[in-house]
């Protein structure tokens, strides 16, 4: 039986991931200190992000604290929702479709 080689072109294209925003809430119970060491804790932010975050949190009733994909997003508001349970805080996350 004879060898055959056979090239075949495949054009493949990769879409980026869909980014979503995941922001917190304002709510009259959550300590302003708690909220600074979820923003240091789960987000990464450091002292002085975390403080200006919360502060817009505070003033304007919610904030954005990152932009991830899907998976990450829905994580991160997950593990918000189970600290703040731990800690007995009503701070509630969300996301939404980053534009």
């Amino acid at each position: 039986m004879p060898k055959v080689n056979e090239e075949v072109e495949v054009d493949l294209v990769l879409k980026e991931p869909e980014m979503y925003r995941v922001l917190l809430h304002n709510d009259d119970y959550t300590s302003m200190d708690f909220v600074v060491e979820i923003l240091m804790k789960i987000f990464h932010k450091n002292y002085q992000e975390a403080e200006k975050i919360m502060i817009r949190i505070h003033e304007k009733g919610s904030a954005i604290c990152g932009v991830y994909s899907y998976e990450i997003a829905q994580t991160k508001a997950e593990q918000v929702k189970r600290l703040a349970k731990q800690n007995e805080f009503p701070l509630l996350a969300t996301i939404e479709k980053d534009a």
